[in-house]
């Protein structure tokens, strides 16, 4: 029997400010273990919360970027659950009045566009961490950090509308770049600032009741969400078709394994009591806060795209990999700023520029493990280069060589150009010289070529420029050639 994949995905995204949620304790990532505490975020009796407002003014924000309906009112409420890292035995979250409602995003798989609806965005705190030894040295048990106590988070929840693990994948990656362009988050999921639970179910095709799902944590990246939920599809299909029955449960996915793990059995769903937060006054959002909110909001990634494909005529893959990143998408958009205009009319240098940023530019700063804001060349940088290279100046492969340069040294590319004398050779006469030189040792291919055989007219050209150390300008080489070879 054919089945149908329905998955829905809890998103908790680390808000991006200097202090906690309902105190000013750091959240700074990293530090010793319980520094970054006091009685607030640690429960101690007789303290009292009070909200950060940069919290609720990142929530909104996002709210508005993922098209949700913000409401006039939400009220935080106590959840309340036993967990070590837990010190209040509650945790103070959001649930009938939620700061964002219904929302979505749209998602591209397979050149097919897809609207994911949110079901809610809502405020919360974080608990702390336990750290397990077993076997240790001096230590038998577990330890618990309290610093992420009382981090803020905003648990994003999406509707169960996902049909595929690619689907996960992308929504996922839209999510995560719009976070990151509006400045909400970091989305850092090595430090635990983005963090992503799945509900998975399967059910025959055609039928509209939900089958028994199953929730997958422990999931590191992207990729493992996509392969946890590939793992589970193959794991429940497997199940049905020998008629055994899904149970409801947590499983935690094993990344060097690849495979997921049975935690806890939910065949009920737990009641946390909520009640709404006595310590608390329920947050306000005025008409005016919103439309400042809306007002604030830079260009999103997916209209950016769009844009980029409009008004410099990339394609859709240039386009998406340069607006993945606002950084980057600034970067670019600032190269291509300071291209001399006379160069502007020929559309195909906006191409040259983008293939220099995702590919040189992208593939040095990998390699040195540096962000594209601190980049040592800077976008005004390359676009001089670029100019040198649309005028003829150099070469394709010394523009190379000169870019190396840039990124090692910092230096100006007409200082590098100079320094090292790459100008580009031009002149027809000096060229012809490296060209007979170049037939002469070759009389083999130089007969080739005359004989038909017109593909190893690019070994020539090759060697020439191997001979001018890749000076002579390509173009007239070529032309050069053909025309030495004919007569």
């Amino acid at each position: 029997m054919p089945y149908e994949t329905v998955i829905g995905l809890e998103v908790h995204a680390q808000l991006k400010t200097e202090s906690k949620i309902f105190c000013s304790c750091s959240t700074l990532f990293g530090e010793e273990p319980n520094v970054n505490i006091c009685p607030v975020c640690t429960g101690m009796p007789g303290v009292l919360p009070v909200l950060n407002e940069k919290v609720v003014e990142l929530g909104l924000r996002t709210g508005v970027a993922l098209n949700c309906d913000i409401p006039s009112k939400s009220i935080f409420a106590r959840k309340n659950y036993f967990y070590p890292d837990l010190p209040k035995n509650y945790q103070v979250s959001q649930f009938d009045f939620p700061l964002a409602g219904k929302g979505y995003l749209e998602i591209e798989v397979d050149n097919q566009k897809k609207k994911i609806e949110i079901t809610r965005a809502h405020l919360e705190e974080d608990a702390g961490k336990l750290l397990h030894f077993v076997g240790a040295v001096k230590i038998d048990g577990s330890l618990v950090d309290f610093n992420r106590c009382g981090v803020p988070l905003l648990e994003i929840v999406s509707e169960p509308q996902i049909n595929s693990p690619q689907e996960a994948y992308a929504y996922l990656q839209v999510l995560k770049s719009i976070l990151k362009y509006i400045g909400a988050s970091d989305c850092n999921m090595e430090e635990g600032s983005l963090r992503c639970d799945a509900n998975i179910s399967l059910r025959p095709k055609g039928e509209k009741k939900l089958g028994t799902k199953t929730e997958l944590k422990n999931m590191n990246s992207f990729r493992g969400v996509e392969k946890a939920l590939t793992y589970e599809i193959k794991r429940q299909t497997n199940m049905l078709e020998e008629g055994k029955r899904i149970v409801q449960e947590t499983r935690l996915w094993n990344e060097k394994e690849e495979k997921s793990y049975s935690m806890r059995s939910k065949e009920e769903a737990h009641d946390y009591r909520y009640f709404p937060e006595p310590d608390l006054v329920p947050v306000v959002v005025s008409a005016e806060w919103i439309e400042k909110v809306k007002q604030s909001l830079i260009e999103l990634p997916q209209a950016k795209c769009k844009r980029f494909i409009e008004e410099y005529s990339l394609s859709k893959y240039d386009a998406q990999v340069l607006t993945s990143e606002k950084e980057l998408a600034d970067y670019y958009e600032e190269c291509v700023k300071e291209i001399e205009k006379s160069k502007k009319e020929d559309k195909n240098i906006f191409k040259i520029a983008a293939n220099w940023v995702t590919g040189d530019l992208l593939g040095h700063l990998n390699t040195a493990k540096v962000a594209v804001q601190n980049s040592p060349v800077p976008p005004q940088q390359l676009a001089k280069m670029l100019n040198l290279l649309y005028k003829g100046v150099i070469s394709g492969k010394i523009a190379k060589t000169v870019f190396e340069e840039m990124f090692k040294t910092g230096k100006e590319p007409e200082a590098i150009i100079k320094e090292k004398g790459l100008t580009q050779v031009s002149d027809e006469g000096q060229i012809g010289k490296i060209i007979d030189e170049v037939i002469t040792a070759n009389p083999k291919v130089a007969e080739d070529y005359k004989s038909g055989k017109e593909k190893v007219i690019g070994f020539l050209v090759g060697q020439v420029m191997k001979k001018s150390q890749g000076k002579c300008n390509p173009q007239i080489a070529n032309k050069l050639l053909k025309e030495k070879l004919k007569n």
